[in-house]
């Protein structure tokens, strides 16, 4: 039986729904969507590497923020567009030769898709590139608190942010004489609307959207991606990394948002209600009072991609 001194906080829906076709370019924002038991529909099916095969990433390349793609709803045309660099489109190979790619040191495979577009990337980015989809037998394993599967993401199948974490940030943020930030920095699949207190994505533990379930899997550690404007492809300096690591420290750097697995695949909508069928309590997820251990200030350099 639940908990009935567990706080059940209600009247929570989906404010937006966002789709990273090609892992580190912009996002493509949609009312509906199908999610996978990789996440939503065609998210991080894509992945640009440099020539030994290791995935580019806005922790060195930035400018992937300006590059937009948009993709045909059965997968078979992605096209790509870029300030001053026009467009590409690219028939996208499914079935072609596989190539080891490197994802954080790990190993894993993709269909390369040709010259015509390897070479509009290397100019835009200013270096050999090529562009990889993941292929069908891809069957990469994801941790956390639930296990699942994903593309070419970072962590998990979904990442889900709530609007009352963004305004708490930015009211820091403005305190320390910084500008707020939209939330689409932290470059989120799902974010959701309704919640008065900050942060309570972190106690989500399974829930329902549409037709669609998923469960929680770990909390979202930052990194400096979050400094890129993604409308520029620009870093701009520490924020919002400093502004966090001063009441959001975790195991492993400063956490905003939840990572999410797909324990049934659905369809879902902007609109759509969550349904959350399991909390954790409250505040299971802070460490040590902050006031009494201060936490040091993350490093803002530039890690290496692996």
């Amino acid at each position: 039986m639940p908990d009935p001194a567990v706080s059940r906080p209600t009247g929570s829906r989906v404010a937006a729904l966002i789709s990273y076709p090609v892992k580190g370019c912009a996002g493509v924002s949609t009312t509906t969507a199908t999610l996978t038991r990789a996440g939503l529909a065609h998210d991080r099916g894509f992945m640009v590497v440099d020539q030994d095969g290791v995935f580019r990433s806005q922790r060195r390349d930035p400018r992937l923020a300006v590059i937009r793609p948009a993709i045909i709803p059965d997968g078979t045309c992605l096209t790509l567009t870029a300030p001053g660099a026009g467009t590409v489109s690219v028939p996208v190979d499914s079935s072609g030769p596989r190539r080891e790619v490197q994802l954080f040191g790990d190993r894993y495979r993709g269909i390369d898709q040709g010259d015509e577009v390897a070479g509009w990337l290397s100019d835009v980015l200013g270096g050999p590139s090529r562009l990889v989809r993941v292929p069908p037998e891809h069957d990469r394993v994801t941790n956390g608190e639930t296990q699942g599967t994903t593309g070419y993401a970072d962590g998990c199948a979904v990442h889900l942010l709530a609007v009352s974490s963004v305004d708490m940030l930015n009211e820091r943020l403005r305190e320390h004489g910084a500008e707020p930030l939209p939330a689409t920095r932290f470059r989120p699949n799902i974010v959701v609307t309704g919640w008065s207190e900050p942060h309570t994505e972190d106690r989500l533990r399974r829930l329902r959207i549409g037709t669609a379930e998923l469960a929680f899997a770990k909390v979202a550690i930052r990194c400096v991606v979050t400094t890129v404007d993604q409308r520029t492809g620009r870093r701009t300096g520490p924020e919002p990394l400093r502004t966090l690591a001063t009441y959001r420290r975790a195991p492993g750097g400063v956490s905003f948002g939840a990572n999410l697995a797909v324990t049934r695949p659905g369809e879902l909508a902007v609109g759509d209600p969550l349904i959350v069928d399991q909390w954790a309590a409250p505040d299971r997820h802070t460490g040590p009072d902050p006031a009494a251990h201060p936490p040091p200030l993350p490093s803002f350099a530039m890690p290496p991609p692996g």
